[in-house]
C-alpha cells in the first residue's frame, strides 16, 4: 500500500524555522503591548498625581519649555523634566498655538484631577 510520504530533513527544518519566526514575532508583539499598557498605567496612576498637587507651577514651567530656548538656564533642571512629561501626555497638535496647547493642558489636568 501506499504510505504518505515523510518529509525531508531540509523540509522538516524549515518546517520547525517558520514557526520560530512566528513564535518570535508573537513575542515582541506582546512585549510591546505590556510596555504600551505599563506605560498607559504608569502616567495616569504616577505622574497625574504630581501634576495635581502643583498644576499652576507646572503649568508655568510648561510654558517656559515651549517658549524660550534654554528654559531652566542655571536653574535645578528637574521641574523642567517633570513639566516635560506633561507633552508625553497631552501631545501638542500640529499647527496648534503655544497658548491653545496650554489651554487644553490645563483643561485636562483639571478634569483628570477632579
Amino acid at each position: 500500500m501506499n504510505q504518505p510520504e515523510q518529509p525531508t530533513p531540509a523540509e522538516e527544518s524549515d518546517l520547525f524555522g517558520n514557526v520560530r519566526w512566528v513564535r518570535l514575532v508573537l513575542t515582541v508583539v506582546i512585549l510591546m503591548v505590556a510596555v504600551s499598557q505599563l506605560t498607559q498605567y504608569y502616567s495616569t496612576k504616577v505622574l497625574l498625581p504630581r501634576y495635581c498637587e502643583s498644576q499652576f507651577e507646572t503649568l508655568l514651567t510648561l510654558e517656559k519649555i515651549l517658549t524660550r530656548t534654554r528654559p531652566s538656564g542655571e536653574e535645578a533642571r528637574k521641574p523642567y523634566i517633570i513639566a516635560a512629561k506633561l507633552i508625553f501626555l497631552v501631545p501638542q497638535k500640529t499647527q496648534e498655538s503655544t497658548e491653545d496647547y496650554l489651554r487644553r493642558v490645563e483643561n485636562y489636568l483639571r478634569s483628570q484631577c477632579s
